[in-house]
């Protein structure tokens, strides 16, 4: 993923002031720092569910949302967007499963409608899928049934059913209480330690640190720092992260 210059307006108000950002293929990189400082914007951004005012966004090399047009970028089709999409995962902060569809029916909907995957097929992947997250005795349960925890792991294997060249995490265990949190990084490590390429946006420190091959401190709309966890960690060198690690550590 190869951000450049992104910049990003809500009315009056300049969310993004602009991010650069570059993650290789296998890297696991965690986005932290206070609310309102753009994560979630950024993130965003990648996947073109916000709009970004200017600057150039790549996945897998190909441009997102945009297409070149002489020294200009115009928006791409509908279509082409909804194309690029797939080459993207993403895990919500809520699970936003369909309540009438099972575990199964959440994880292999995307594949057999999106990208004509046969049934068969997709049942085969969506059950592989299922028990990888640590679910496969709850593959015919409707997410009624489910807790927090195990919701947003079928979300998780939702977003791997379509293949996706970069993973994307918007605070994937901010909704869910304590005890179920575990479970879910539990997920997300195993992801990370597989080679699959993520960018987490993260409250949990704890994830940060064992996960991550890099972490970013966004503040105020830009990236002010960025390092491998022991360095965060250790030897942080801007004022605002120490202050922003100080509070949450």
């Amino acid at each position: 993923m190869h951000a450049e210059n992104v910049h990003k307006s809500f009315g009056k108000l300049e969310v993004l002031k602009g991010v650069s950002l570059e993650v290789t293929k296998g890297e696991t990189v965690c986005i932290i720092g206070p609310s309102g400082s753009g994560k979630t914007t950024f993130i965003r951004c990648i996947n073109h569910l916000e709009k970004m005012d200017s600057g150039r966004i790549e996945v897998n090399g190909h441009l997102i949302g945009y297409r070149q047009r002489g020294d200009e970028l115009v928006e791409d089709s509908e279509r082409n967007i909804a194309r690029q999409r797939t080459e993207i995962g993403m895990v919500f902060q809520r699970f936003n499963l369909f309540p009438h569809k099972t575990a199964l029916g959440n994880v292999i909907e995307a594949p057999v409608h999106v990208l004509g995957t046969k049934k068969d097929q997709a049942v085969g992947l969506g059950t592989a899928l299922l028990g990888r997250v640590g679910l496969a005795d709850k593959i015919d349960t409707y997410p009624g049934k489910l807790s927090g925890g195990q919701q947003q792991r079928v979300a998780i294997a939702r977003a791997l059913a379509m293949g996706p060249a970069l993973m994307l995490f918007d605070e994937p265990t901010s909704a869910l209480d304590p005890e179920v949190i575990g479970e879910v990084l539990e997920v997300m490590e195993e992801l990370a330690a597989a080679g699959t390429t993520m960018i987490v946006v993260t409250h949990e420190m704890g994830f940060a640190r064992k996960a991550a091959n890099r972490v970013v401190m966004m503040d105020d709309g830009l990236i002010i720092e960025e390092g491998t966890p022991e360095h965060f960690f250790e030897a942080p060198r801007h004022t605002r992260t120490r202050q922003f690690l100080s509070k949450i550590l």
